[in-house]
Protein backbone atom coordinates (compact mmCIF):
# COMPACT_ATOMS: atom_id res chain seq x y z
CA UNK A 1 0.00 0.00 0.00
CA UNK A 2 1.46 3.45 -0.91
CA UNK A 3 0.70 5.72 1.50
CA UNK A 4 1.28 9.43 0.75
CA UNK A 5 -0.23 12.03 3.63
CA UNK A 6 0.56 15.80 3.30
CA UNK A 7 -0.68 17.68 6.54
CA UNK A 8 1.21 20.81 6.05
CA UNK A 9 0.28 24.65 7.55
CA UNK A 10 -1.85 26.17 5.71
CA UNK A 11 -2.42 30.02 5.17
CA UNK A 12 -5.53 31.60 5.94
CA UNK A 13 -8.57 30.79 3.38
CA UNK A 14 -12.04 31.23 3.01
CA UNK A 15 -14.70 28.74 0.94
CA UNK A 16 -16.83 30.40 -0.73
CA UNK A 17 -20.50 29.00 -2.50
CA UNK A 18 -20.37 32.02 -4.33
CA UNK A 19 -16.97 32.37 -5.82
CA UNK A 20 -17.45 27.83 -6.05
CA UNK A 21 -20.48 27.91 -8.34
CA UNK A 22 -18.93 31.44 -9.78
CA UNK A 23 -16.10 29.56 -10.83
CA UNK A 24 -18.07 26.79 -12.13
CA UNK A 25 -20.32 28.95 -14.33
CA UNK A 26 -17.75 30.98 -16.06
CA UNK A 27 -15.75 27.80 -17.44
CA UNK A 28 -18.79 26.38 -18.83
CA UNK A 29 -21.35 29.25 -19.98
CA UNK A 30 -21.48 31.88 -22.96
CA UNK A 31 -20.08 35.28 -22.15
CA UNK A 32 -23.22 37.31 -20.49
CA UNK A 33 -25.14 34.28 -18.93
CA UNK A 34 -26.83 35.09 -15.70
CA UNK A 35 -25.29 32.42 -13.75
CA UNK A 36 -27.81 33.54 -10.55
CA UNK A 37 -25.42 32.10 -8.11
CA UNK A 38 -26.31 31.90 -4.57
CA UNK A 39 -25.61 35.12 -2.12
CA UNK A 40 -24.37 32.86 0.16
CA UNK A 41 -20.99 31.94 1.65
CA UNK A 42 -19.25 29.27 3.61
CA UNK A 43 -16.33 31.05 5.45
CA UNK A 44 -13.59 28.78 6.88
CA UNK A 45 -11.31 29.80 9.47
CA UNK A 46 -7.95 30.33 9.32
CA UNK A 47 -5.97 26.90 9.10
CA UNK A 48 -4.01 25.74 12.07
CA UNK A 49 -1.05 23.09 12.28
CA UNK A 50 -2.30 19.41 11.52
CA UNK A 51 -3.22 18.57 15.48
CA UNK A 52 -4.98 22.10 15.96
CA UNK A 53 -6.71 21.03 12.75
CA UNK A 54 -8.29 17.80 14.70
CA UNK A 55 -8.98 19.48 17.58
CA UNK A 56 -10.09 22.43 16.05
CA UNK A 57 -12.55 20.70 13.48
CA UNK A 58 -10.48 22.47 10.78
CA UNK A 59 -10.49 19.17 8.76
CA UNK A 60 -10.67 19.22 4.95
CA UNK A 61 -10.66 16.01 3.68
CA UNK A 62 -11.79 14.29 0.43
CA UNK A 63 -13.01 10.40 -0.08
CA UNK A 64 -12.04 8.98 -3.93
CA UNK A 65 -12.91 5.45 -4.96
CA UNK A 66 -15.27 2.99 -6.82
CA UNK A 67 -18.75 3.58 -6.54
CA UNK A 68 -19.40 1.12 -3.82
CA UNK A 69 -16.08 1.13 -1.96
CA UNK A 70 -16.95 2.14 1.02
CA UNK A 71 -16.30 6.13 0.67
CA UNK A 72 -19.57 6.55 2.50
CA UNK A 73 -18.85 4.50 5.44
CA UNK A 74 -15.39 5.41 6.53
CA UNK A 75 -15.59 8.93 6.05
CA UNK A 76 -18.96 9.03 8.53
CA UNK A 77 -17.11 6.58 10.65
CA UNK A 78 -14.41 9.55 10.39
CA UNK A 79 -17.10 12.49 10.85
CA UNK A 80 -18.02 10.89 14.06
CA UNK A 81 -14.24 10.50 15.15
CA UNK A 82 -13.28 13.58 14.30
CA UNK A 83 -16.62 15.83 14.56
CA UNK A 84 -16.66 17.68 11.06
CA UNK A 85 -19.55 17.13 8.94
CA UNK A 86 -19.44 14.31 6.50
CA UNK A 87 -21.03 15.61 2.97
CA UNK A 88 -21.82 12.87 0.75
CA UNK A 89 -23.04 14.02 -3.19
CA UNK A 90 -24.55 10.84 -3.43
CA UNK A 91 -26.67 11.57 -0.15
CA UNK A 92 -27.45 15.04 -1.58
CA UNK A 93 -28.76 13.36 -4.79
CA UNK A 94 -31.07 10.85 -3.07
CA UNK A 95 -32.19 13.91 -0.77
CA UNK A 96 -33.15 15.66 -3.86
CA UNK A 97 -34.65 12.89 -5.24
CA UNK A 98 -36.90 12.26 -2.24
CA UNK A 99 -37.65 15.65 -2.10
CA UNK A 100 -39.90 16.04 -5.66
CA UNK A 101 -38.14 19.25 -6.65
CA UNK A 102 -37.13 20.58 -9.79
CA UNK A 103 -34.36 18.26 -10.21
CA UNK A 104 -35.81 15.29 -9.36
CA UNK A 105 -37.40 13.81 -12.50
CA UNK A 106 -34.11 14.57 -14.67
CA UNK A 107 -31.83 13.41 -11.94
CA UNK A 108 -34.47 9.95 -11.58
CA UNK A 109 -33.19 8.84 -15.32
CA UNK A 110 -29.84 9.81 -14.79
CA UNK A 111 -29.25 7.52 -11.94
CA UNK A 112 -31.28 4.71 -13.55
CA UNK A 113 -28.94 4.78 -16.36
CA UNK A 114 -25.92 4.30 -14.52
CA UNK A 115 -25.03 7.97 -15.73
CA UNK A 116 -22.66 10.45 -14.00
CA UNK A 117 -24.73 13.51 -12.43
CA UNK A 118 -23.66 16.28 -14.53
CA UNK A 119 -21.47 19.71 -12.80
CA UNK A 120 -24.11 22.11 -12.72
CA UNK A 121 -26.13 20.02 -10.64
CA UNK A 122 -23.78 18.97 -8.22
CA UNK A 123 -22.28 21.81 -7.82
CA UNK A 124 -26.07 23.62 -7.25
CA UNK A 125 -26.42 20.68 -4.40
CA UNK A 126 -23.25 20.98 -2.66
CA UNK A 127 -22.90 25.03 -2.91
CA UNK A 128 -27.17 24.47 -1.07
CA UNK A 129 -25.53 22.33 1.49
CA UNK A 130 -22.27 24.49 2.61
CA UNK A 131 -24.91 27.53 2.98
CA UNK A 132 -27.18 25.43 5.62
CA UNK A 133 -23.54 24.36 7.47
CA UNK A 134 -22.72 27.77 7.50
CA UNK A 135 -25.82 29.11 9.20
CA UNK A 136 -25.79 26.17 11.41
CA UNK A 137 -21.87 27.17 12.30
CA UNK A 138 -20.06 24.67 10.80
CA UNK A 139 -16.03 24.43 10.12
CA UNK A 140 -14.30 21.92 7.73
CA UNK A 141 -15.72 18.94 6.25
CA UNK A 142 -15.45 15.67 4.73
CA UNK A 143 -16.24 15.47 0.86
CA UNK A 144 -17.18 12.21 -1.00
CA UNK A 145 -18.60 12.06 -3.94
CA UNK A 146 -16.44 14.79 -4.94
CA UNK A 147 -14.55 15.89 -7.12
CA UNK A 148 -15.61 13.00 -9.63
CA UNK A 149 -13.59 14.68 -12.72
CA UNK A 150 -10.88 16.45 -12.87
CA UNK A 151 -12.24 20.35 -13.75
CA UNK A 152 -14.17 19.65 -10.68
CA UNK A 153 -10.94 19.13 -8.92
CA UNK A 154 -9.32 21.88 -10.45
CA UNK A 155 -12.41 24.42 -9.13
CA UNK A 156 -12.66 23.40 -5.72
CA UNK A 157 -8.78 23.46 -5.09
CA UNK A 158 -9.20 26.98 -6.78
CA UNK A 159 -11.19 28.21 -3.56
CA UNK A 160 -10.20 25.84 -1.06
CA UNK A 161 -7.20 24.25 -0.10
CA UNK A 162 -8.19 20.47 0.72
CA UNK A 163 -5.55 18.76 3.34
CA UNK A 164 -5.89 15.30 2.36
CA UNK A 165 -7.43 12.84 -0.46
CA UNK A 166 -8.42 9.25 0.80
CA UNK A 167 -8.37 7.16 -2.15
CA UNK A 168 -10.36 3.63 -0.81
CA UNK A 169 -9.55 0.89 -3.71
CA UNK A 170 -10.78 -2.74 -3.52
CA UNK A 171 -10.74 -5.19 -6.50
CA UNK A 172 -13.63 -5.07 -9.08
CA UNK A 173 -14.64 -8.55 -8.70
CA UNK A 174 -15.16 -7.45 -5.04
CA UNK A 175 -16.67 -4.36 -5.32
CA UNK A 176 -19.11 -5.95 -7.74
CA UNK A 177 -20.84 -8.45 -5.12
CA UNK A 178 -20.54 -5.32 -2.78
CA UNK A 179 -22.65 -3.24 -4.74
CA UNK A 180 -25.55 -6.05 -5.58
CA UNK A 181 -25.65 -6.63 -1.88
CA UNK A 182 -26.30 -3.10 -0.57
CA UNK A 183 -29.79 -3.10 0.84
CA UNK A 184 -31.85 0.15 2.80
CA UNK A 185 -34.28 -0.42 5.42
CA UNK A 186 -37.06 1.38 3.88
CA UNK A 187 -38.28 2.57 7.01
CA UNK A 188 -35.28 3.85 9.43
CA UNK A 189 -33.08 4.57 6.27
CA UNK A 190 -30.61 2.32 7.44
CA UNK A 191 -27.53 1.11 5.14
CA UNK A 192 -26.80 -2.70 4.77
CA UNK A 193 -25.18 -5.13 3.05
CA UNK A 194 -26.47 -9.09 2.88
CA UNK A 195 -23.16 -10.07 0.50
CA UNK A 196 -20.57 -12.46 1.93
CA UNK A 197 -17.59 -12.11 -0.03
CA UNK A 198 -14.86 -14.52 0.02
CA UNK A 199 -12.72 -14.58 -2.67
CA UNK A 200 -9.24 -16.31 -2.97
CA UNK A 201 -6.35 -15.42 -3.81
CA UNK A 202 -4.96 -15.84 -7.13
CA UNK A 203 -2.52 -14.61 -9.78
CA UNK A 204 -0.91 -12.38 -7.41
CA UNK A 205 -4.14 -10.56 -6.15
CA UNK A 206 -4.90 -11.46 -2.15
CA UNK A 207 -7.89 -13.00 -1.17
CA UNK A 208 -10.34 -10.62 0.65
CA UNK A 209 -13.36 -11.76 3.38
CA UNK A 210 -15.93 -9.34 3.36
CA UNK A 211 -18.73 -10.62 6.15
CA UNK A 212 -22.30 -9.28 5.72
CA UNK A 213 -23.24 -6.05 7.32
CA UNK A 214 -26.82 -6.81 8.18
CA UNK A 215 -29.34 -5.13 9.66
CA UNK A 216 -31.64 -5.48 13.42
CA UNK A 217 -34.24 -8.10 13.46
CA UNK A 218 -36.64 -5.31 13.59
CA UNK A 219 -34.99 -3.75 9.78
CA UNK A 220 -34.96 -7.34 8.05
CA UNK A 221 -38.02 -7.68 6.19
CA UNK A 222 -38.38 -3.93 5.36
CA UNK A 223 -35.04 -4.20 3.38
CA UNK A 224 -35.25 -2.72 -0.20
CA UNK A 225 -32.49 -2.58 -3.12
CA UNK A 226 -31.45 0.79 -4.82
CA UNK A 227 -33.12 0.96 -8.06
CA UNK A 228 -29.02 1.67 -9.53
CA UNK A 229 -28.27 -1.66 -7.98
CA UNK A 230 -28.31 -4.00 -10.96
CA UNK A 231 -25.45 -5.68 -12.40
CA UNK A 232 -25.62 -3.64 -15.82
CA UNK A 233 -25.73 -0.55 -14.02
CA UNK A 234 -22.84 -1.36 -11.43
CA UNK A 235 -20.93 -2.03 -14.55
CA UNK A 236 -21.56 1.20 -16.02
CA UNK A 237 -20.84 2.99 -13.42
CA UNK A 238 -17.34 1.50 -12.97
CA UNK A 239 -16.79 1.92 -16.47
CA UNK A 240 -17.02 5.60 -16.10
CA UNK A 241 -15.29 5.51 -13.12
CA UNK A 242 -11.99 4.42 -14.52
CA UNK A 243 -12.24 6.28 -17.85
CA UNK A 244 -13.64 9.71 -15.96
CA UNK A 245 -12.36 9.57 -12.33
CA UNK A 246 -9.31 7.77 -11.92
CA UNK A 247 -7.28 10.99 -13.56
CA UNK A 248 -8.89 13.10 -10.72
CA UNK A 249 -6.34 10.56 -8.85
CA UNK A 250 -3.55 11.64 -10.63
CA UNK A 251 -4.38 15.16 -9.75
CA UNK A 252 -3.78 15.36 -6.19
CA UNK A 253 -1.21 12.57 -6.35
CA UNK A 254 0.54 14.88 -8.21
CA UNK A 255 0.07 18.05 -5.29
CA UNK A 256 1.38 15.30 -3.05
CA UNK A 257 -2.14 15.39 -1.40
CA UNK A 258 -3.29 11.44 -1.80
CA UNK A 259 -3.10 8.76 0.36
CA UNK A 260 -4.31 5.41 -1.47
CA UNK A 261 -5.29 2.72 0.85
CA UNK A 262 -6.09 -1.25 -0.07
CA UNK A 263 -9.32 -2.22 1.90
CA UNK A 264 -7.88 -5.56 3.17
CA UNK A 265 -11.46 -7.00 4.18
CA UNK A 266 -14.51 -5.81 6.30
CA UNK A 267 -15.03 -3.03 8.83
CA UNK A 268 -13.65 -4.49 11.78
CA UNK A 269 -10.32 -5.29 9.58
CA UNK A 270 -9.76 -1.94 7.63
CA UNK A 271 -11.18 0.59 10.08
CA UNK A 272 -8.43 -0.04 12.13
CA UNK A 273 -5.88 0.06 9.82
CA UNK A 274 -7.02 2.71 7.99
CA UNK A 275 -6.67 5.14 11.27
CA UNK A 276 -3.05 3.54 11.77
CA UNK A 277 -2.39 5.02 7.78
CA UNK A 278 -4.20 8.46 8.60
CA UNK A 279 -1.83 8.27 12.16
CA UNK A 280 -5.12 8.80 14.43
CA UNK A 281 -5.52 5.50 16.26
CA UNK A 282 -3.55 7.29 19.21
CA UNK A 283 -6.33 10.14 19.01
CA UNK A 284 -9.04 7.64 19.05
CA UNK A 285 -8.16 6.28 21.74
CA UNK A 286 -7.42 8.97 23.56
CA UNK A 287 -11.19 10.42 22.35
CA UNK A 288 -12.36 7.19 23.85
CA UNK A 289 -10.40 7.69 27.11
CA UNK A 290 -12.21 10.73 27.75
CA UNK A 291 -16.11 9.89 26.69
Amino acid sequence: MAVITRLANRTPSSFSISSLTRRFLSSTLPSGTNSHAPPTSFHLKPRASPREDLENKHVQWVFLGCPGVGKGTYASRLSNLLGVPHIGTGDLVREELASSGPLSSQLSEIVKQGQLVSDEIIISLLSKRLAAGEAKGESGFILDGFPRTVKQAEILEGVTDIDLVINLKLREDALLEKCLGRRICDQCGGNFNVASINIKAENGSPGIIMPPLLPPANCMSKLITRSDDTEAVVKERLRIYNTMSRPVEEFYRSRGKLLEFDLPGGIPESWPKLLQALHLDDYENKRSATA
